[in-house]
C-alpha cells in the first residue's frame, strides 16, 4: 500500500469548532446542557461544551469508568469532591479521575466548560432483532 492509499483510508485532522462560533452559547445565560458536542459517531473521543445557568448544577455522582478533563471557558462555579471544594474559574483545566465522586454547581454568572474524555462504551437499550 502506497502513501496515497493510506491517506484515502485515514481520517485527516480538522478544525471541529472555533471558539468564536461558541460565543452565543457562552454568553447566553439561559443556555443549558450540552450546547455543542464532537461529531461524528465513529470517533474514540467525546467532547462536549456544557452550559449550566446560574445556580444550576450536576448532582453528586460517581463518574464513569473514564478519566475526564474539563476546561473552564466562562463563568464560575464549584466542584465538590470527596476531599473538599475546588473553585472553578475561566482558564482552569481540571482532571476528574475515573469513578471519582463529584458534583458541580454553577456560580452567579453560570458556568461553561469543555468536557473531554475517552468515549464511553454504551450498550444498546434493546437487543438487535435478527433479520
Amino acid at each position: 500500500m502506497g502513501t496515497d492509499d493510506a491517506l484515502d483510508t485515514t481520517r485527516l485532522p480538522r478544525v471541529v469548532l472555533d471558539e468564536s462560533e461558541m460565543a452565543d452559547a457562552v454568553d447566553d445565560p439561559e443556555a443549558a446542557g450540552a450546547v455543542w458536542r464532537l461529531e461524528p459517531s465513529d470517533r474514540e473521543l467525546d467532547a462536549n461544551l456544557i452550559a449550566l445557568p446560574a445556580g444550576d448544577g450536576i448532582a453528586e455522582h460517581a463518574g464513569a469508568d473514564v478519566d475526564v478533563l474539563i476546561h473552564v471557558i466562562a463563568g464560575s462555579g464549584t466542584l465538590r469532591t470527596a476531599a473538599g471544594e475546588i473553585a472553578l474559574t475561566p482558564g482552569q483545566i481540571v482532571h476528574l479521575p475515573r469513578r471519582a465522586r463529584r458534583a458541580i454547581l454553577a456560580g452567579h454568572e453560570g458556568l461553561r466548560y469543555l468536557s473531554v474524555h475517552r468515549r464511553k462504551e454504551t450498550k444498546p437499550l434493546m437487543p438487535a432483532v435478527p433479520q
